[in-house]
């Protein structure tokens, strides 16, 4: 669907993205970007749109304005009903149009289609943006930090719907966000960038398994509880929190055991993207 192939994108001395290794996103990839301000995002986004001028190679099997996108920010006319903006813009009725009211349906909508845009809360905001967008039925959308802004219920809301709506669609999508936990739930490849270059590209399982091992054991302990851990290869970690790359399975229960004799709380995962995005960027220890 999208190849990119030696991408650089500038603004004037300052080289916003840099683009060497290729990129292949297929027909049916959910696709996490993550990286820190800067790294080079919204701007990849933006040169797949043609929006911005680039250097190298952008191939794709539709148009620009085939592709769809959901920008963190949006404008609509604020002395209007959302109903009668959501009209205007697609230009159809909502009682004539059997695909409108399942997505207006599916999102919660109804009872927000009398207010102006300006009363909507942040989440109705997005939901509203959302049935706009996911109405042109594009092969690849873009979402661009949709979540920002929003309290952790809302957030969580969101991301349910979203996943839930392109489950089993044939359909692509490239997810923007610095929430680790929404790319557990909607993605299977991530693109880890910093400072505008690629750091990583791939499934998700695969690089989890690169950069972590099989699964990952952290947990907050005491100094005097630590003298175990030599004996393990310890990765890097948010702060105040130890993490240990277990290679195998029995690894792992070894780490458990020891952990529950000396009453350590500690969470196990095999699919952690904040400590696998750590790993990639800082590399272990």
């Amino acid at each position: 669907m999208i190849t990119i192939k030696n991408l650089h994108v500038s603004y004037r001395d300052f080289k916003a993205l840099q683009i060497d290794k290729e990129i292949i996103i297929n027909a049916n990839d959910r696709v996490g970007v993550i990286g820190s301000n800067g790294a080079g995002k919204s701007t990849l986004i933006k040169a797949c749109l043609g929006l911005l001028p680039y250097e190298g190679n952008i191939i794709a099997t539709i148009k620009p304005e085939e592709m769809a996108v959901h920008m963190q920010s949006n404008e609509y006319v604020e002395t209007m009903s959302t109903k009668s903006v959501m009209e205007a813009i697609l230009n159809t009725s909502i009682k004539d149009n059997t695909k409108l009211q399942e997505l207006i349906t599916f999102f919660n909508f109804d009872a927000s289609l009398k207010k102006k845009y300006k009363e909507l809360s942040g989440g109705q905001k997005q939901r509203f943006t959302l049935i706009m967008v996911l109405m042109q039925d594009a092969p690849i959308t873009f979402f661009d930090e949709v979540t920002t802004g929003l309290d952790f219920e809302t957030r969580q809301a969101l991301m349910k719907k979203i996943t839930e709506w392109y489950q089993g669609k044939d359909a692509a999508i490239l997810f923007v966000t610095h929430y680790y936990e929404e790319l557990e739930q909607l993605t299977n490849k991530l693109l880890i960038l910093n400072q505008g270059k690629v750091v990583a590209y791939g499934h998700r399982d695969e690089l989890f398994r690169h950069y972590c091992g099989h699964s990952v054991i952290t947990f907050k302990a005491r100094p005097e509880e630590m003298s175990f851990i030599g004996d393990f290869k310890t990765i890097l970690a948010p702060n105040d929190t130890t993490a240990i790359a277990c290679a195998s399975k029995e690894e792992e229960m070894r780490v458990i055991a020891y952990l529950n004799t000396q009453e350590i709380n500690f969470k196990r995962s095999d699919n952690d993207v904040e400590i696998l995005t750590m790993n990639a960027i800082g590399g272990t220890h």
